[in-house]
């Protein structure tokens, strides 16, 4: 019974993508280790952006500096 969890930051991932990644990530699992789709649970976690940090900095900071620096262009 494998279960898969699948994190994203909360960004506008849309019902369809979702749908996209469950199925992708069951198909995986049953074509690699002929696993039971039924019996395969797959989970997606949205995280906001304040609770994500890469290189020592929140995602949120991060877009922000981003949105900056195209502005500034």
């Amino acid at each position: 019974m494998p279960y898969v969890n699948i994190r994203v930051t909360r960004e506008g991932v849309t019902p369809e993508q979702k749908l996209q990644l469950i199925e992708g990530a069951t198909d995986l699992l049953t074509r690699v280790l002929n696993k039971d789709p039924a019996t395969t649970f797959v989970i997606i976690d949205e995280v906001e952006t304040d609770n994500w940090g890469v290189a020592r900095e929140n995602v949120t900071t991060m877009r922000q500096r981003q949105v900056e620096k195209k502005t500034v262009r």
